[in-house]
């Protein structure tokens, strides 16, 4: 199925295309596509004849969903110990680190719904194409696992000293106009969606130099136009700053975010209870992980001895969090409640932020119990 999922294709000129094509799932990835993927761009890569590769969905409804998560959820259900958790999360990871070290320029059109993995796929690219229809999103705390993919390094280097991805990963908040996605720095071109076929075309007809990314940076030039709105994320800046800064604790933020309530200002109060309802939907243990995991990555930036000043010593940290998040109840639970049953009513465990114990917390970030088991990146 894989064949049919993820379509790869080199044109005459030498741009390679991988077409997500799974439309019922809004593309949402299994192991075989990561592999399929993967391999792809493995192969072009080493290929001199391969100037540039752009990748896509079939349709305008979405770029990709993320991870196939009611898959790896049944699977664990079933056996506890099932080898899909370390393939998938494995292939998952090791993908991203593929793209963001690409040697040769990586477009994505991050048309329609683009959430998790589908974060991981385009995010770490070099030339990042957003549309009216972009739909971007990190809700993974509300299903007991945590923002993944990356999340935390590209949230590292958002506005506010890394407050306004911190804000992102824990509500799981909505980006969808197009000048909050360039201002977090998840895009970096906005290209009107009927636009993007021609943008498309004019790739297929350049006659490529020797310097690819020159000839790509040329057309995006020509065909990405600046967003008729200003950032909203832009003005609430300092609101975030002060609520999401990296020293906050979740508790700290959640009383942050009702004393904002009470603003004057009807845009704050809005942005503070659309944020409370956000935290109310992640698994506290989630919130409390995230937090530190976000603040950890945000504090280690520029820090060359840090392992989480890179993306790839982010994802072997992720890749540890990963594996022991997926095998708690709560992740089992989140997918319950909001993808299977859909009552939207999960019981986690622990109930509540203060009932979250710090140890648990700290032990999911310890490394494996030995080298080998370990992310290879």
């Amino acid at each position: 199925m894989a064949e049919e999922f993820v379509k790869g294709n080199v044109h005459q000129n030498g741009v390679a295309v991988i077409t997500l094509d799974r439309p019922k799932a809004l593309n949402a990835m299994n192991l075989d596509m990561d592999i399929k993927y993967k391999s792809f761009l493995d192969e072009w890569e080493a290929d001199p004849k391969v100037k540039c590769v752009l990748v896509e969905g079939s349709t305008s409804r979405a770029f990709s969903a993320g991870m196939d998560i009611k898959g790896v959820a049944a699977e664990v259900q079933k056996d506890k110990n099932t080898p899909l958790v370390t393939k998938m999360f494995g292939a998952e990871y090791s993908l991203i680190c593929k793209i963001s070290q690409y040697k040769k320029p990586y477009i994505s059109f991050m048309d329609g719904v683009t959430m998790g993995f589908g974060i991981g796929l385009s995010g770490h690219g070099r030339y990042r194409i957003i549309t009216e229809k972009t739909l971007l999103a990190m809700p993974e705390n509300g299903i007991g696992l945590f923002p993944d993919v990356g999340f935390a390094y590209i949230a590292a280097q958002s506005p506010g000293e890394g407050s306004v991805g911190a804000y992102l990963g824990l509500t799981g908040k909505r980006i969808s106009t197009p000048s909050d996605a360039l201002f977090v720095g998840l895009g970096t071109h906005y290209v009107p969606s009927g636009s993007l076929a021609i943008l498309k075309e004019a790739l297929l007809v350049t006659n490529f130099s020797e310097a690819p990314d020159e000839d790509v940076k040329s057309l995006l030039g020509k065909y990405s136009i600046q967003p008729e709105s200003e950032a909203q994320l832009k003005s609430l800046l300092p609101h975030i700053v002060s609520t999401f800064g990296p020293d906050k604790s979740v508790k700290q933020i959640t009383e942050d975010l009702k004393k904002h309530q009470q603003s004057s200002d009807s845009l704050v109060a809005q942005w503070a209870n659309e944020a409370l309802q956000g935290l109310s939907k992640g698994a506290p243990f989630s919130l409390c992980l995230t937090q530190k995991h976000f603040s950890r990555t945000a504090s280690a930036r520029g820090e060359n001895n840090n392992e989480l000043s890179t993306l790839s010593g982010v994802m072997k940290t992720e890749y540890r969090i990963a594996l022991r998040s997926s095998l708690r109840a709560d992740f089992i639970e989140g997918v319950r409640a909001v993808l299977i049953d859909k009552d939207q009513n999960p019981k986690w465990n622990p109930p509540s932020v203060d009932e979250v114990q710090e140890s648990e917390i700290v032990s999911v970030f310890e490394p494996l119990s030995s080298a080998a088991e370990e992310l290879q990146v």
